[in-house]
């Protein structure tokens, strides 16, 4: 029993108020982001908000990250789109109820993907994840977020904007709740301001009978959020391998998508709050609610920060938080949703306006002259990228392997040698900076093997041998050396240095030479 109550996080001291009403706030907030993601792919909105519901409650109970929300997004929709227009190109008779077959079994399969991730951790890879790269992520993430909200403004079902009075009245109404947002925890911070937000402007909007935009009118004609519990479906499809093989790549796509949000925002969570998450077991906790949601008619997900900023904002810290919002999400679709449908877009706009703000690394800015170059412009760019194609995922491997590239091209400039003949006659070379794939050229442009005396030291006290690139280096210096009869001695490599040249030996002839007086290959004379 006492693990139950680990699990729930309610051994522990939590702050039962905060946690419910912030799972509330969460989880009226989750309603239109389901809906629009659904749609995205062009899904009905109870796939969305099924999707929200199960992968909150499976990755708040067991995720590793307590706290953070997950839910349908954005960018698990849009891969939908790429594996829908393939189905029909492939089956062009397929009706949506076929497709939505396809989506489930593909959801499942991301959901093993992840899983098999977090059981061979993989998840300490998001430690790669440079800071410049995390601060164009968040800034990409944030504007994304708050332009999202502008489709609120325009007249339904109709690419115009809202005219005279209907702009006036959703203008105040959004910057009213951003009021609310930003004052009221100047007062008292016994409730989330969120929620006091919506609460208020829905209660004015509804009361005084103010004619605007409402949750409603992002449906479809005909469309509701009313349902029941997200009935269990087994994917009817085709168990062969061409199946199989049709799906795997976008269920790759998705489980890399999401793990790569989840880790990330688990990551910034992380920093915000001054804890630990484990991103291991979040993995494994998308994965699980990946495969739940595909059996229980969801499009999967993965974590969200927009919510989950909304949810540590407010001053949720443990599982319950998350667990309130899946659970009062579901009261929502079975029993709340004419209230829920009458609630004014302008408040949950206004609190995503908000979150925006508070997403955005504005300290990011006054960086620019302190930071390298390089930093900024990868900064920069994961940014443009994130906002250009939604992608989340892409913009940070982007930027990963541009950082990469730029640390390793800075390393390369740092290659250089020390030269001097001592009274022996033996010329030497002190290497510094590192010996890697990046510094080779220049590595092998620093030794004048026709006009070198007989005998030859390199010296290693100052770097170090990095790749199979390195050794190959070495390999081809000594063997220009030995072509003219000249002996070649490598000294004070560090232990795994000679580990790795040891590997080598079996496939690369390193021509260390030997010579007791230089007593080659240890770490001091």
């Amino acid at each position: 029993m006492k693990k139950i109550f680990n699990l729930f996080d309610l051994s522990q001291k939590v702050n039962y108020k905060t946690e419910v009403l912030s799972g509330l706030t969460v989880a009226l907030a989750l309603v239109p982001e389901a809906i629009a993601f659904a749609m995205i792919a062009g899904f009905s909105p109870l796939i969305g908000l099924y999707a929200a519901f199960t992968m909150g409650l499976v990755t708040s109970i067991l995720g590793g990250r307590p706290g953070m929300i997950s839910g349908a997004t954005g960018a698990v929709a849009v891969v939908f789109v790429g594996l829908i227009v393939k189905l029909q190109e492939m089956n062009p008779g397929i009706d949506a109820e076929g497709i939505l077959q396809y989506v489930f079994a593909t959801v499942i399969l991301a959901g093993l993907i992840q899983i098999a991730a977090g059981v061979l951790r993989l998840g300490k890879f998001i430690r790669l994840v440079p800071h410049s790269v995390m601060f164009g992520f968040v800034n990409g993430l944030a504007i994304i977020i708050f332009t999202a909200q502008f489709s609120s403004f325009y007249q339904k079902g109709s690419t115009e904007l809202l005219q005279g009075p209907a702009m006036l009245v959703m203008l105040g109404l959004v910057l009213l709740t951003m009021l609310i947002i930003w004052g009221l925890p100047k007062l008292t911070k016994a409730v989330p301001s969120s929620l006091v937000a919506i609460i208020v402007v829905s209660a004015l909007v509804i009361g005084l009978n103010i004619e605007t935009t409402t949750v409603a009118d992002t449906l479809k004609e005909g469309e509701t959020i009313k349902g029941g519990f997200p009935p269990l479906t087994i994917p009817s499809i085709p168990f062969t391998w061409e199946t199989f093989m049709l799906i795997l790549p976008y269920s790759a796509i998705i489980a890399g998508v999401g793990m790569i949000e989840s880790l990330l925002s688990l990551s910034l969570i992380d920093e915000i709050t001054e804890t630990r998450g484990r991103g291991n077991k979040e993995c494994v906790a998308q994965g699980t609610a990946n495969i739940v949601s595909g059996f229980l008619s969801g499009m999967g997900g993965c974590a969200m920060l927009g919510q989950s900023l909304i949810n540590i904002s407010s001053g949720a810290r443990a599982r319950l938080s998350g667990i309130v919002a899946s659970v009062g999400l579901l009261c929502f679709i079975m029993f709340g949703s004419g209230l829920i449908e009458r609630l004014p877009m302008a408040a949950l706009v206004g609190v995503m306006f908000m979150v925006a703000i508070g997403t955005f690394e504005w300290a990011s800015l006054k960086t620019f002259k302190k930071m390298p170059a390089s930093d900024v412009i990868v900064m920069v760019l994961v940014t443009l990228i994130t906002v250009i194609t939604h992608n989340l995922a892409v913009a940070v491997l982007i930027g990963v392997v541009l950082s990469a590239l730029a640390y390793s091209w800075e390393n390369a400039k740092r290659i250089r040698a020390r030269k001097y003949i001592d009274d022996k006659g033996v010329k030497h070379y002190e290497i510094f900076g590192p010996l890697f794939f990046g510094s080779v050229q220049g590595f092998a442009d620093k030794f004048d093997v026709l006009n070198d005396p007989q005998e030859v030291v390199i010296d290693f006290a100052e770097s170090r041998v990095a790749d199979m690139s390195a050794i190959e280096a070495l390999n081809s210096v000594t063997k220009r050396y030995a072509k003219r009869g000249k002996t070649v001695h490598l000294r004070h490599l560090s232990k795994d240095c000679r580990k790795l040249l040891q590997n080598a030996e079996a496939i690369i002839d390193v021509n260390i030479m030997e010579d007791p007086s230089y007593k080659v290959m240890i770490n001091r004379i």
